[in-house]
């Protein structure tokens, strides 16, 4: 088992020693990373290195923190395959299979393999310029293209599946997956989709414009977004984690992914009712259907 951990905090690396040595303990060998392996004390975990594939091999990646820590994290189990675990130590944690006071029954439930998986729809995404590639890189929640500089305007086309849909000033665009929905493309003004919805989203942030609001698109679409080649640069962001310089001209094609991440869920629970717990939303009232 790899276990990934936000070490930004003193609890989180107890709680990530106390997590090592139960799973030691019941006969699991656990891999840490390099340089978080160091800060927990007396651990007796194998060393990997982020760049040597450190999942392979392993049952599940085990993610000590937040949502940002499973995103990290997913960059390592995506390519091996295996499943992730999130353990939310940090706010919202709408990715995570667990939160912080159900931790004994996650771990309990590693140790018995007593778990199910779901998977979720991934992107892909390229980038050219002139037709030359200049980025190839995926995205679990959106890849977002936003201008570079906080006091210029980035003028974009969108296109879907080789068709201009509206051209406009804007802040940014994002394209997200329903996972991504509640996450930045809520922010910036986007609907909430259900996880088994296959569906691309594309929400304009600060758009000016009138037609500007999200549009919801078929998984198997082809979403571009094309840079006006007589203006700024931009960037392209997936995830918060992978980022690269979009020079003027460039474009990025978005389409769903072949390969999907797959989250480690403890219950069936429904994202109704997970939708409701994270956001703390109000349900008083609620009768239910007649009987």
């Amino acid at each position: 088992m790899l276990l990934v951990v936000h070490t930004g905090r003193e609890q989180n690396l107890r709680t990530a020693e106390k997590v090592a040595g139960r799973l030691l303990d019941a006969g699991i060998e656990v891999r840490a990373l390099a340089g978080e392996a160091d800060e927990l004390r007396d651990s007796a975990c194998e060393v990997a290195r982020p760049d040597e594939n450190p999942a392979v091999g392993t049952e599940l990646v085990l993610v000590l923190g937040g949502d940002g820590t499973l995103l990290r994290a997913a960059e390592l189990a995506r390519p091996a395959g295996v499943p992730l675990f999130g353990v939310n130590l940090g706010r919202v944690g709408f990715l995570a299979g667990a939160d912080s006071d159900a931790l004994d029954e996650a771990i309990a439930a590693v140790v018995e393999s007593r778990y199910h998986v779901e998977e979720r729809m991934t992107l892909e995404v390229t980038a050219t310029l002139n037709g030359d590639q200049v980025a190839a890189t995926w995205a679990l929640n959106e890849a977002s293209v936003e201008k570079s500089s906080r006091e210029r305007i980035l003028d974009v086309v969108v296109e879907v599946d080789g068709h201009p849909v509206s051209a406009f000033g804007c802040d940014g665009v994002l394209c997200s997956t329903p996972t991504g929905s509640t996450a930045y493309a809520f922010s910036a003004g986007g609907p909430v989709v259900w996880p088994d919805v296959q569906a691309l989203l594309v929400v304009p942030s600060n758009a000016h414009a009138l037609f500007a609001g999200p549009l919801v698109v078929s998984r198997d679409s082809l979403v571009a977004m094309e840079i006006d080649q007589h203006g700024h640069h931009a960037v392209l962001c997936c995830d918060g984690q992978r980022q690269f310089d979009l020079p003027p001209g460039a474009r990025v094609e978005v389409v769903g992914g072949s390969t999907p991440i797959r989250l480690v869920r403890l219950h069936d629970t429904s994202f109704t009712d997970r939708l409701v717990r994270k956001f703390e939303l109000p349900v008083q009232g609620w009768r239910g259907p007649a009987k």
